[in-house]
């Protein structure tokens, strides 16, 4: 599989948000607003991308009784040097982000890659996989938290001062002013009825893509 087949996979074919449908705990629990899920989705990137870079070059001296172990034992460190980077740098957002920072070692999305990508191949694209499937999640992350923070409470951006200091509270905008809010788009029946969107206009592009007709180039203009 070249880079680029890597790449489309996933962040788009097999995208884990709206397509094969894994990770949906923290897709479904943090994505309340935009930077809640940019931010838990690039760190579940990070992960990723440095699990599969880790295991694939060890993968042929772990024993396949207890491969699952040793690649758990592998995201746990580098969950834990996310969490404990974020307590002391990023100390509000890690508050907010709570529990679901320690979690990621129990997505499935991490797991399922390392055993169905990185275990079977080389360094360099293990990495790249792990990384793009990250990315994939986190657009998926990001938007849904989007969605739902405008619809709820009519802003994009809130609480990027968490992540970027006091000074970044300029860059929320105010998508609908002497806005009310709708709660029902921040509480978690908005996280199903938002993902549920996602997913079937996703279902819609491919099936507009596949409706168009695949006539070669060449043989079109041969007929004119």
């Amino acid at each position: 599989m070249n880079s680029r087949e890597i790449i489309e996979n996933g962040l788009w074919k097999q995208n884990p948000g709206v397509v094969q449908l894994l990770g949906l705990c923290p897709t479904l629990a943090v994505t309340s607003s935009a930077v809640n899920g940019l931010s838990l989705g690039l760190a579940t990137a990070f992960v990723m991308a440095a699990s599969n870079a880790s295991v694939s070059p060890i993968r042929r001296w772990v024993p396949g009784e207890i491969r699952i172990p040793v690649f758990i034992l592998i995201i746990a460190a580098l969950v834990t040097v996310i969490d404990l980077g974020m307590h002391a740098y990023l100390h509000a957002l890690h508050v907010v982000l709570g529990i679901f920072i320690p979690l990621i070692v129990t997505n499935c999305i991490v797991l399922a890659r390392v055993e169905a990508f990185a275990a079977k191949n080389d360094i360099g694209p293990s990495a790249l996989d792990g990384l793009m499937m990250g990315l994939g999640l986190t657009m998926v992350l990001a938007v849904l938290g989007g969605m739902r923070e405008v619809v709820g409470k009519g802003t994009l951006f809130s609480g990027i001062d968490l992540a970027l200091g006091p000074a970044a509270k300029q860059f929320v905008l105010t998508v609908v002013p002497d806005y009310h809010g709708f709660l029902l788009a921040i509480l978690p029946p908005g996280a199903f009825i938002g993902l549920a969107l996602l997913i079937a206009g996703r279902n819609w592009m491919e099936s507009r893509k596949q409706a168009l007709p695949s006539t070669p180039p060449a043989v079109l203009a041969a007929g004119h």
